[in-house]
């Protein structure tokens, strides 16, 4: 699958980089997971180094600070451990296990990782969760922490939704996939936390400017697409995982799996041209803020497609 998706996918066109303190940063970062219990097993800790959370993070944000870059690193790990709980683990084929599970999460983020507030016990996923919402409360952004408590919540609440399907062996409709999948991916707290390892992150009113909230939808987009295709070998070895934009495309228009995999490939590309159009006109204002913005997103993209080539979590 990989061979097919380095000649299928159109490398996107921006510059590679990878931040000097990634090696450091992994191995920290997986401490952390095992101070919080994320990985409780040799089998686990393995898992999640085979992940390479570090990797993907720092070629992301490979000019924040070193401490925005442990945060995000983090966040990536808690992500992964949280999809593996899903997915390999069995809790995201059963809605009535799950619901409880996000609904403790739900608590945590709820205290929007106020240090004075002591959290409820909800075991390792909730007190790393707190840990996450500390640290980013820590930077003195209100308006950030916000964005990233929203945006985690989006992600614990389509997990529901993804449960629910797996639970019916439902493949959802193209439009409603591509729309949940931004959440599932867990991108937009990525990026949240990119913009805050940033000298200079967009302030309130630019975030909201139109024209830039369909640029992250589109770099949104692309970073979950190139993984749908890089990932579908291994989602498909036992039976098809009806969240894969392939297997969606394929229920949707009765293509075989070529076929789909095929189209998956196109709508990357076309969303690729469509991004560099979008993002040719945000640069043509000459905003530092905004081009700061457009650095991290263009560096999301490039990582996702780096990280991919070599990722073992998809082998």
């Amino acid at each position: 699958m990989r061979s097919f998706a380095i000649s299928a996918l159109r490398e996107p066109p921006f510059p590679a980089g990878r931040h000097g303190a990634t090696d450091q940063v992994a191995s920290e970062s997986v401490e952390w997971a095992r101070a919080f219990g994320l990985v409780d097993s040799s089998h686990r800790v393995h898992r999640l180094q085979r992940a390479d959370a570090a990797g993907l993070a720092g070629r992301a944000c490979p000019d924040g600070s070193v401490e925005g870059l442990r945060l995000l690193t983090d966040l990536i790990s808690w992500l992964f451990v949280m999809d593996d709980a899903c997915d390999e683990d069995g809790l995201g084929a059963d809605p009535g296990r799950l619901g409880p599970a996000i609904s403790t999460l739900l608590d945590v983020l709820d205290r929007c990782g106020d240090p004075d507030v002591v959290p409820p016990a909800v075991g390792p996923l909730g007190d790393a969760l707190h840990d996450l919402c500390r640290r980013t409360r820590l930077h003195g952004h209100p308006t950030l922490l916000l964005r990233f408590v929203t945006q985690i919540r989006e992600y614990l609440l389509a997990l529901l939704w993804e449960a629910a399907n797996r639970e019916r062996r439902r493949v959802p409709e193209v439009a409603e996939y591509i729309q949940l999948r931004r959440h599932i991916g867990g991108v937009h707290p990525c990026l949240t936390l990119t913009d805050l390892a940033s000298e200079e992150p967009p302030g309130p009113g630019r975030r909201a400017d139109p024209a830039l909230v369909t640029l992250d939808l589109l770099a949104v987009d692309l970073v979950c697409w190139c993984n749908d295709v890089f990932s579908y070998g291994k989602e498909s070895l036992a039976d098809p995982d009806a969240h894969n934009l392939v297997t969606v495309i394929a229920q949707a228009s009765g293509a075989d799996e070529a076929g789909a995999l095929r189209a998956a490939a196109d709508r990357f590309n076309e969303g690729l041209a469509t991004y560099l159009t979008a993002e040719d006109a945000l640069l043509a204002d000459g905003d530092d803020a905004v081009r700061a913005a457009l650095t991290a997103r263009r560096n999301w993209v490039r990582a996702t497609y780096d990280w991919s080539l070599v990722a073992a979590r998809y082998a």
